[in-house]
């Protein structure tokens, strides 16, 4: 049988092609309104766009992970653009950002990613989840207030939604929804078309039958793509940095400014992304820092923004079958040839028909059943995490949220256990003859043993024999078992050997998450043929 894992081209073209068409078309309008938030030439985003799927692409550790210009960055880029004077002078700063990362992936800093807890990460996917909703039901409305507010919206939509948008609207969602049922997915031609792609077909057959009628479309309800005049025109949009100014301090303060946000928000997408992906992969965060600074580089050099991962992008990936990194990178690629050739077919999608798959996508982040596996989990998970996403959602700031989530975990970890190294051992080999490897637990598993513990599962080897000995532990963090219950999915995968070792505890009420990873565990222990091993 073969392995699930296989990320051969040959045998993932097939998911991964389809993947790329939809992140391709959810990518186009977040490119260009990235780029008009930003106060910078629309065909800046769009380049940006291109860069993140083909360059990033390339060089990134990271299977299901996508890369383009992003929101988060949007007021700084606005900022930095006013401050240097020229759009040109910014893009220097792009560029050398792009060195700083790189030399940060040199200098091994990609290791603070494992250092944020599951509660704050989990937080940052329900926050952009609950942003996107509120940022798309405008267009999905047809009605967009001034200023953009959703309340505004919500209580005048009845007097200015669009009738012909909501129609459009509807039908998407209703596509999308019903693609998730299990009798659609017993049909074959639902495992080949993804719905996101019916989806914005459908739109585009809408939009032109409303055309010459009380029912079409205005000009900002559909995508607005710049359309150069043939392929020179098009060259000519890409701009040149102004060299001139490398002796400007305030181009080195701005770049260290996008070097070091930019990081931060692509390693907590890179971990977020790796908890979405099925086969739990674990994508080097060093190589991830490299890519992006290789990246914003090049982006700087002919006339981009900059460049991070994106949560959006990557998720839209993974719920359209995306399965490698080829799906990223021929979504760059189809950017680069559609802005090219077909511009004008682009800009005949409707804007509501993207708002309905992401409207599902934000829904999917932040599902009701999240916050109830978050309040489980107890105070010390459920709070960080609440706090968390109240912060991003009041300042509408991604990284204060997570900042302020950050501190509140903080507080709990330190009232309730200090850092601990556990033991490692290997030994030469079992009685099968394959190496012998035993991780001993401390009495307290914190989340600060998050990176220590990540690092050596990802170390071991394949065919290995792995003992994994909680005997001692009285406390194991749930952001600890996590990483081990997907460890444990990945061992089917690596043909890992694996067995755990635990002792009577009379506090096992007070630390049920262990109790959940004995169980998962129990099934995978092997029947020896000695009792007294």
């Amino acid at each position: 049988m073969k392995s699930q894992l296989d990320l051969s081209l040959k045998n993932n073209l097939k998911y991964d092609l389809p993947a790329s068409i939809v992140v391709f078309l959810v990518a186009v309008p977040l490119c260009l309104g990235i780029a008009l938030a930003s106060g910078a030439p629309l065909f800046a985003g769009i380049i940006s766009g291109i860069v993140g799927g083909i360059v990033v692409g390339f060089f990134s550790g990271s299977q299901l992970g996508v890369s383009g210009p992003a929101a988060g960055l949007a007021a700084i880029v606005l900022v930095a653009i006013q401050e240097l004077g020229t759009f040109e002078t910014f893009l220097l700063a792009v560029a050398i950002s792009g060195i700083m990362q790189i030399i940060f992936g040199l200098l091994q800093a990609g290791i603070v990613a494992y250092y944020f807890p599951n509660s704050v990460i989990k937080a940052m996917l329900a926050s952009i989840g609950l942003i996107i909703i509120m940022k798309e039901i405008p267009y999905a409305l047809g009605y967009q207030a001034e200023g953009g507010g959703l309340w505004e919206t919500i209580s005048t939509y009845a007097q200015n939604i669009n009738p012909s948008v909501l129609i459009i609207t509807g039908l998407s969602l209703l596509i999308l929804i019903l693609w998730e049922f299990p009798f659609m997915k017993k049909l074959k031609f639902s495992k080949t078309i993804q719905a996101p792609l019916v989806v914005v077909i459908l739109g585009v057959v809408l939009n032109l039958l409303f055309q010459n009628s009380d029912w079409a479309l205005s000009a900002n309800e559909v995508v607005a793509l710049p359309v150069a005049d043939g392929i020179s025109g098009f060259f000519e949009q890409f701009t040149l940095p102004d060299f001139s100014q490398w002796n400007n301090p305030k181009v080195y303060f701005t770049a260290l400014t996008i070097a070091a946000i930019g990081s931060i928000e692509s390693l907590l997408c890179m971990e977020a992304t790796d908890k979405l992906d099925p086969y739990k992969r674990v994508s080097p965060a060093n190589k991830e820092l490299r890519a992006q600074g290789i990246g914003n580089l090049v982006s700087g050099l002919i006339g981009g923004i900059p460049v991070v991962q994106v949560i959006v992008r990557g998720t839209t990936n993974i719920q359209s079958g995306g399965r490698t990194k080829v799906a990223a990178i021929m979504h760059g690629v189809l950017l680069l040839f559609c802005v090219m050739l077909i511009p004008a077919v682009l800009n005949m999608i409707p804007l509501a028909s993207l708002a309905a798959i992401l409207l599902i996508v934000g829904y999917k982040l932040t599902k009701p059943a999240l916050y109830k596996h978050m309040y489980q989990q107890g105070v010390s998970s459920f709070l960080p995490f609440i706090v968390s996403i109240g912060t991003t959602l009041i300042s509408n700031d991604l990284l204060i949220g997570i900042g302020v989530g950050l501190a509140v975990a903080m507080f709990f970890i330190l009232y309730n256990s200090y850092k601990r190294p556990f033991i490692l051992n290997q030994e030469t080999c079992d009685e099968e003859g394959h190496a012998l490897i035993r991780m001993s637990l401390p009495e307290e598993v914190s989340f600060l043993n998050k990176a220590h513990i990540q690092q050596a599962l990802n170390l071991i080897p394949s065919h290995s024999h792995v003992i994994l000995d909680a005997s001692k532990s009285k406390f194991i963090d749930p952001d600890v078992i996590e990483i081990i219950e997907d460890f444990v999915i990945h061992c089917k995968y690596l043909h890992i050997r694996l067995e755990y070792i635990k002792q009577p505890n009379p506090n096992i009420k007070q630390i049920s998450p262990i109790q959940k990873l004995e169980d998962i565990l129990g099934n995978l222990k092997p029947k020896r043929n000695d009792p007294k091993k």
